[in-house]
């Protein structure tokens, strides 16, 4: 019965920053759309929403990673965690 609750609880930590993950892909795409318009239709120029797209992309790059694929590195480090304070435990 624990091992299932540890699952579900694993498996719901898992979703929350699965859905942070969508979230911030959501925001990025929103607010960049309307950034990229704002420099169309006020004559274009100099595409200085290229700089916000760049560095806010790189961290949403960044966190895709970690939220997509980091599980397996999390969940070790995590099991050395345990490990330790087991072992500190009087």
């Amino acid at each position: 019965m624990d091992d299932d609750r540890a699952l579900r609880e694993r498996a719901y930590r898992i979703a929350e920053e699965k859905i942070g993950f969508y979230m911030h892909l959501t925001a990025f795409v929103v607010v960049n759309a309307g950034l990229w318009l704002l420099w169309y239709f006020s004559g274009g120029g100099f595409p200085w929403p290229a700089f916000i797209t760049f560095f806010w992309g790189f961290g949403l790059v960044m966190h895709g990673a970690g939220t997509l694929f980091g599980h397996g590195y999390k969940n070790r480090i995590a099991e050395r965690e345990y490990e330790k304070m087991r072992r500190q435990r009087p």
